[in-house]
Order: structure tokens, then C-alpha cells, then sequence
């Protein structure tokens, strides 16, 4: 098995095999996770932290699962009562929690790039469980495993994304990985919505849902993420869901056997039919939330035996 990574802080760094390789052993977890006993042994011993400086209900749980199935002893921390609030700094909590030598970090930011200043002051593997507008790994890499299971395959589909581009850190982290493994990628949105230069990544941009959903394999929608907007991004939901929400009218533009996607948590009747989200022909959102647990199981497994093996491999050279 390829895995290189000493830390999961982002899709760019990873290539195609190493995708390949995590998400072959997050096809095993799967089994597992549907079985009467779900755990093994295989982190047994270790410790891993979870951070989480921004709410989430679906990240940090399937976090805390994938990790109480794997045997590791997990310790959520309350960010919002933390030391931070009295005043410390970002990188002396860091050096705090590294003197009690955890070997698995999870960490979510509202601040871009505030993971990987993170992992450079700590001895053990750091994943990043979504950082501002830049990266959200482990969500692109549960919908990639999604996807191969729906569809049999991760390479030359053609991929809607659809919806609020500028805001979304699980957009980018999709662009990247999908277009690793060679797929149509399609960008559907409002001009404000949609970054400048997108085009630079290999995708399409489209302004019209209907001409970009045409005949597409999957369609990815993305929350409307108030909460990072400062300004009037969009006349109104009612207007928003007009244009740009997913409905069957717009749906029938897709494939007959087109597949829904939506990170969550959704908004329903603004960027989807409520219908629509529940269709259990056509929408594959609760896999998604499956595939999460098994895809951070793999993950982290695969970080602490890339750092055993480096760790053997000191012992015998020295």
C-alpha cells in the first residue's frame, strides 16, 4: 500500500495512488462498520485529540467514532472554554498539548493555513478536519469513496459542483482530488458566489444550472455559507433557490442515473428539494455520512504506520 503522508492537511500534496490507497482500506472499514462488533486493536495504546475551534455535528463525531472503533483513546477538547479565551496563543496551546505527547491531532479552524502552522510545532500526525476557505481532506475523500461506490469507478466522470464556490473549503478540496484521478469537473454558480480565475484548475464554469448539469454523472450541491458572507451575495433564498437550487426540473438536465451529493448540513428548499434530498434512488447524502467514519478510520490508520515505519527506519540506520 502507497502512503507517503506524515500528516493529512490537504488534497494537494497527495497523489493519485496514495487517494487510491486510502480509500481501498476505507472500503474495508466499511465492512467492518456494518458489522455487530465494529472495533479492532489498531490504534490500541495511542491518543488522539480533537480540536474543534469552529461547531460541528457530523466532522467531530464521525472523528470520535472512527477513533473509539480503531481502540485509540480520544479526547474531545472544549476549544470555547479553553486557554484561548484567556489569551494564549494558537501555538503555546499547540506546545502545550504536544508535552503530553498525543499521537493523533484533529483539527478544525475558522483560519485558513492555522492547521499546518499547528503541525509544524507538534511530534505527531496532524489532520485537518476543515481550515477556513482552504481545505476540508477527509470530506473530499468520503465523497470520493461515495462516488466509487456508486458509480463502480473515481476516474473520467463528469462532476457537478454547484452552488456557493467562493465560501467553500470542501469545493476546493474537491476540485483538487477529483481532477488527481481525472474527472470532468464542472463549477455551477452565481457570479458573486464564484472565485476569479477558477479556470486556472481545469474546470468548467458555468452561470446557468441547466447548461451545466447537462448530461453530468453526479451532482455535488454546497451549502449557502452565511455565516462567511460580509456583504449581499445573493438577492434572496427565495431568488437563490430559483436559479440555483436542485429541483427535478433542473435534475432532468443530469443523467438518468445521475447521483445527489450535499456535505451538509443542508438547507432545504434554498440549495435543495427537500424531496429530492431523500429520494433514495438518486441521493446518496447518508452514504456520504457513512463513508465519513470509514474514511477517517483509514486515515488515521495509515498516518500512524507511515510514522512507525519512518521511526523503524531511523532505528536501523542508526
Amino acid at each position: 500500500m502507497t502512503f507517503r503522508a506524515k500528516h493529512l492537511l490537504g488534497i494537494e500534496h497527495l497523489g493519485p495512488d496514495e487517494i487510491t490507497t486510502l480509500l481501498d482500506l476505507a472500503d474495508q472499514y466499511v465492512d467492518l462498520n456494518r458489522r455487530d462488533v465494529k472495533h479492532t486493536n489498531t490504534l490500541a495504546g495511542l491518543t488522539q485529540i480533537n480540536m474543534f475551534f469552529e461547531n460541528s455535528t457530523r466532522t467531530q463525531a464521525s472523528f470520535e467514532i472512527a477513533g473509539k472503533r480503531l481502540g485509540a483513546d480520544v479526547m474531545n477538547m472544549a476549544m470555547q472554554a479553553s486557554s484561548l479565551k484567556k489569551g494564549e496563543t494558537l501555538i503555546d496551546t499547540a506546545l502545550t498539548l504536544n508535552a503530553m505527547h498525543p499521537d493523533l491531532l484533529v483539527v478544525r479552524h475558522p483560519h485558513s493555513g492555522a492547521v499546518d502552522l499547528l503541525a509544524q510545532k507538534v511530534n505527531c500526525a496532524v489532520l485537518n478536519a476543515g481550515d477556513g476557505r482552504h481545505e476540508h481532506p477527509t470530506q473530499a475523500l468520503l465523497d470520493a469513496l461515495t462516488i466509487r461506490r456508486a458509480k463502480g469507478r473515481l476516474h473520467r466522470l463528469s462532476i457537478a459542483i454547484c452552488g456557493d464556490i467562493a465560501h467553500s473549503r470542501v469545493a476546493r478540496s474537491n476540485i483538487m482530488l477529483l481532477g488527481k484521478m481525472e474527472n470532468r469537473v464542472r463549477l455551477i454558480g452565481p457570479p458573486t458566489l464564484m472565485p476569479s480565475g477558477m479556470q486556472e484548475f481545469g474546470v468548467e464554469v458555468f452561470e446557468d444550472m441547466r447548461e451545466g448539469l447537462q448530461d453530468v454523472d453526479v451532482v455535488m450541491m454546497l451549502r449557502l455559507q452565511k455565516e462567511r458572507m460580509d456583504g449581499g451575495f445573493i438577492p434572496s433564498e427565495r431568488e437563490y433557490y430559483h436559479r440555483y437550487g436542485l429541483d427535478p426540473e433542473k435534475l432532468s438536465y443530469a443523467k438518468d442515473d445521475a447521483i445527489i451529493m450535499h456535505p451538509g448540513p443542508m438547507n432545504r428548499g434554498v440549495e435543495i428539494d427537500g424531496v429530492l434530498a431523500d429520494d433514495i434512488n438518486r441521493s446518496v447524502i447518508q452514504e456520504q455520512v457513512e463513508m465519513g467514519v470509514a474514511v477517517r478510520m483509514a486515515a488515521m490508520e495509515l498516518l500512524v504506520r507511515t510514522r512507525r515505519e519512518a521511526a523503524a527506519e531511523q532505528g536501523v540506520m542508526a
